[in-house]
């Protein structure tokens, strides 16, 4: 199924011709979304369902027909467009563009030629990031983190993705891996089983994938019991916990200590001075701002003052307003 942003209609030609456009695509678990990006500024966008688990090159031919139909509403043709970013979950070289590694989606990435496929198809050249990567990128240009010369960016949601800025440059490291493997810090050496292979982290501890093992988890320890599908979310957890039912209030609990430890190690790991909080659990930003703050508060070891801890602003466009200044900036 494919979903627009935007309305149907043509949206005026106001482009400068001096103004670089750029095609910028989010690889998501759930949607694919994508996007003609000039500066800070989505000119028109549109998503369609991911279908991860069936491969990417699958995809390739709605994303091709997505992206024409786009080109067609913005009355702009291919030779207009600076180039191609894409926004991918996993372990990304950015240099010879291509997906080192990625975990039960897309896993047909790793085997396939962006550059070529870009080529082809477009005939403008393409720019891979790690997604969590390109979402700070897009905050830290455009948005909470502008302004700022060291950030920290984790989201909280399927997963926990995480990504630094560090004295003005994104982190990225000799392998690609450094800074966005925040997720797999080890929080509780006796604890759940992680999808990488270790135990402990702090995704297998609280994120969505496991949240039912979580829940599971202290279910023999309290009372309460929670009316919920068989696969609760945060969302349910949250309003049941605000209910003082003492299972959601275990769990949630759990989890607001689990996401604290995380950020107190990004903290002492990149130094910071903003922390910036994104993901689909910040629905209940106005419990988990404070609760992450007072930590820092306490405990970051920042003899130089407070972290900021806020929430990200450009929830559902940060990654590809973070793909697309790639683009533009090479």
């Amino acid at each position: 199924m494919m979903q627009s942003y935007y309305s149907n209609k043509k949206i005026p030609r106001e482009i400068e011709m001096s103004e670089k456009v750029v095609m910028a695509i989010d690889l998501g678990g759930t949607q694919i979304k994508m996007g003609l990006v000039r500066g800070s500024e989505i000119i028109c966008s549109t998503q369609i369902d991911s279908q991860a688990g069936n491969g990417l090159r699958k995809r390739f031919p709605q994303i091709e027909k997505s992206m024409g139909e786009l080109l067609n509403r913005a009355s702009l043709s291919v030779s207009e467009i600076s180039g191609l970013g894409l926004a991918i979950p996993g372990i990304i070289d950015s240099v010879d563009k291509k997906i080192l590694t990625i975990n039960d989606k897309y896993n047909d990435g790793p085997e396939i030629d962006f550059h070529a496929w870009s080529s082809k198809t477009w005939g403008l050249p393409v720019f891979l990031e790690n997604d969590t990567r390109a979402a700070l990128l897009g905050e830290w240009k455009f948005g909470k983190g502008h302004g700022y010369d060291d950030i920290v960016l984790m989201n909280l949601g399927t997963g926990i993705g995480t990504s630094a800025v560090i004295e003005g440059k994104i982190l990225r490291g000799k392998h690609f891996q450094a800074g966005i493997l925040g997720g797999h810090f080890i929080v509780d050496i006796k604890g759940n089983q992680c999808n990488c292979g270790t135990v402990g982290c702090a995704e297998a501890e609280a994120s969505t994938w496991n949240l039912e093992q979580i829940v599971k988890k202290y279910s023999g320890h309290s009372e309460g019991f929670l009316s919920v599908s068989d696969k609760p979310d945060f969302k349910t957890i949250f309003q049941h916990a605000a209910l003082n039912n003492p299972l959601a209030l275990l769990v949630r609990n759990h989890c607001l200590e689990v996401w604290a430890a995380c950020a107190l190690n990004l903290v002492r790991a990149y130094d910071p001075e903003v922390l910036i909080l994104g993901g689909g659990i910040m629905a209940s930003r106005e419990v988990i701002i404070p609760f992450i703050q007072q930590k820092l508060n306490n405990d970051a070891w920042a003899v130089w003052g407070k972290v900021m801890v806020t929430e990200a602003s450009l929830i559902n466009t940060a990654a590809l307003l973070g793909v697309a200044s790639l683009v533009n900036n090479y």
